[in-house]
């Protein structure tokens, strides 16, 4: 085979490949996609700061701005008002911009969210999403150090609901659906999600 035949080939594979990688979906892809699927449910509302204008990082991007509440910078409220919707059988979503700050929302998750079943002897399961951004390290504009913690290891041994890292945009759809699924049966689940990914 000539040179210049193999140099064709050699390049006309490497386009090929490169236009099958534009069909993979990226991190950011993966969750708008879930998200929007969660919106479907004329119930789920999305919860958190600085929505209408950021759409959490583009995630909600497709999500209508009817179903997004806006809230002041409280992450306890936000969380005590979501649990207040699932009682009122809403499917709540709340966004915490940076996991660094679930620590203002602990009353909320671990003695009202993780127990109220127990409390209440059953007779109110109230099931909350909560999506917690861990924030970036390696991407420009890094926040420093008390915007970048991952307390998953921790939360997972304060509450009996699931604490779920997502570390790959492969298995977001399939983790959101777990997610939503949880919620229907009354199980609150919180979704770990990495800037650095996005």
């Amino acid at each position: 085979m000539p040179a210049m035949e193999q140099v064709k080939k050699l390049f006309s594979k490497i386009y090929q490949e490169r236009n099958s990688m534009t069909d993979i979906k990226t991190y950011k892809d993966e969750l708008q996609e879930a998200n929007t699927k969660l919106s479907k449910n004329t119930q789920t509302r999305f919860i958190g700061y600085g929505l209408q204008k950021g759409r959490a990082l583009g995630t909600l991007k497709n999500v209508s701005s009817n179903q997004i509440i806006e809230m002041p910078v409280a992450e306890n409220l936000m969380i005590g008002f979501a649990i207040g919707l699932a009682l009122k059988n809403y499917l709540p979503v709340v966004y915490i911009e940076r996991m660094d700050f679930i620590m203002n929302a602990m009353d909320a998750i671990v003695n009202h969210l993780d127990k109220l079943n127990s409390k209440s002897d059953g007779e109110f399961s109230p099931a909350v999403l909560i999506r917690c951004i861990v924030g970036n390290k390696n991407k420009p504009l890094y926040t420093g150090i008390t915007h970048i913690q991952d307390y998953s290891d921790g939360l997972s041994k304060m509450i009996s609901f699931p604490v779920i890292q997502i570390k790959t945009s492969n298995s977001i759809q399939k983790i959101y659906t777990e997610a939503e699924r949880n919620i229907n049966n009354g199980i609150s689940t919180i979704l770990v999600e990495y800037k650095d990914l996005i």
